[in-house]
């Protein structure tokens, strides 16, 4: 079940991705500009995808329940479903597996605002999904956290971990986290008034990264730790680095996303490997033939 989406942020990360997405699967879209009356904009359209979000980290404590306050009114006047992008702020520092059971025990202040904002969406009677998943790797580098941060110049074969090196960690191939959107924006009549999808994405230490882009490479890449004394010095005059070290717990707590409910509802899916991922986005022309990417213990030689 196709139909019109409308766009929130449509030339951001997750706006970018989704319009791909949803153009694959022959949806009308829509892209909303920014200061517009989000509920005219809304007028017709089946399913709205909230791409939206604070810049640089900015005032989510005022901005997110302004966005929220905005998009359902929008969506309560036209009737659509919300599709939500969903992240791991929620869960707080009790490592594990994570999924649409565990208790929302944030400890950082941006994680108790998204828990505040999830309820908006569920108390507001909103047809509201909610496809959460770890940090995006964006094959477009645009501003997500591992082209910032993690493996922001492959050339100087090092990796930064925010975290703990060895610690688990959730992340996603954006454009699976888009194609998964579009496949349950089009079940929206199937599923509950709000559904909330954990997708497990991949999962890896900074440490299996490192070993991975090596064996890939035949040069070792090497694990560095971020420089956090200077955020915490920073943090009373720099409001991104307070906001940084406040989200701190989370890079050292292994986790990862359950699966179960995701494989039911899109069984077929067929998620990108790591592989794919690391020769997509990291590797490109750095790839040394005679050597392949190791994942999940199998090895398989990158194109």
């Amino acid at each position: 079940m196709t139909g019109t989406v409308l766009i929130l942020g449509p030339s951001g990360k997750i706006g970018t991705h989704a319009i791909r997405a949803f153009e694959a699967r022959d949806w009308t879209i829509r892209r909303y500009t920014r200061g517009t009356d989000m509920t005219t904009a809304a007028q017709g359209v089946d399913v709205i995808v909230n791409g939206l979000n604070p810049p640089k980290y900015h005032d989510w404590a005022n901005q997110i329940p302004a966005i929220t306050a905005q998009v359902i009114a929008a969506a309560k006047a036209s009737g659509a479903t919300v599709l939500i992008p969903g992240n791991v702020y929620v869960f707080g520092e009790t490592g594990g597996s994570w999924d649409e059971t565990t208790p929302h025990r944030a400890t950082s202040r941006k994680g108790r605002i998204r828990i505040e904002m999830e309820e908006s969406y569920r108390r507001s009677g909103v047809r509201t999904i909610i496809l959460r998943a770890g940090n995006f790797i964006d094959p477009d580098a645009n501003g997500d956290i591992f082209s910032l941060v993690t493996v922001p110049d492959p050339s100087r074969r090092r990796i930064t971990s925010l975290g703990d090196p060895t610690a688990m960690q959730s992340w996603v191939w954006l454009p699976d986290w888009a194609r998964a959107a579009a496949q349950l924006a089009e079940m929206r009549g199937e599923l509950a008034q709000f559904e909330d999808v954990p997708m497990p994405g991949l999962t890896f230490s900074h440490e299996e990264l490192a070993k991975a882009l090596s064996d890939a490479t035949g040069q070792t890449f090497r694990v560095k730790r971020f420089p956090w004394l200077m955020m915490r010095i920073t943090a009373p005059f720099w409001e991104l680095a307070r906001e940084m070290v406040d989200m701190r717990a989370l890079y050292d707590t292994p986790h990862r996303l359950g699966s179960a409910k995701f494989d039911r509802l899109l069984p077929d899916f067929g998620a990108t490997s790591l592989d794919t991922v690391l020769t997509r986005r990291v590797l490109g022309a750095q790839i040394n033939p005679d050597h392949a990417v190791r994942a999940g213990g199998k090895a398989i030689v990158t194109e």
